[in-house]
């Protein structure tokens, strides 16, 4: 027996599966920007502050 998806089903299904890929999509990117982005501003300000003392050191 032949299943056949090509009418208007198919494309139900076709576009559920594709709606829950992209929210699974925005949602990792989500997370991964929520979570990545310490790790890179925190230590930028560590390096900053480490600047800012050694140009005040210099001044002085």
């Amino acid at each position: 027996m032949e299943t056949n998806f090509g009418g208007p089903l198919g494309t139900l299904i076709v576009g559920i599966g594709l709606s829950a890929f992209y929210m699974a999509l925005i949602w990792i990117n989500t997370l991964l920007a929520v979570f990545l982005t310490p790790l890179f501003i925190v230590p930028l300000t560590w390096v900053q502050d480490w600047w800012i003392e050694r140009r005040k050191a210099a001044s002085a």
